[in-house]
């Protein structure tokens, strides 16, 4: 069963990419951090969490 194995392997990454946004987002609003030290503790590259940013001021 590889392609359910696949679809399971893909949900679970999309689902922990999904938390580490929502936990870099709570961080911005929190306004304490550097957008630096966001991405490292929230596993994020800084280009999604500028654009983070960037859709929290729009």
């Amino acid at each position: 069963m590889p392609i359910m194995e696949d679809m399971r392997n893909e949900s679970l990454k999309e689902g922990i990419k999904e938390g580490a946004i929502n936990t870099a987002k709570r961080m911005l609003a929190d306004g304490m951090l550097t957008l630096e030290k966001i991405a490292e503790y929230a596993g994020l590259p800084l280009d999604e969490v500028k654009k983070l940013k960037a859709e929290r001021t729009a």
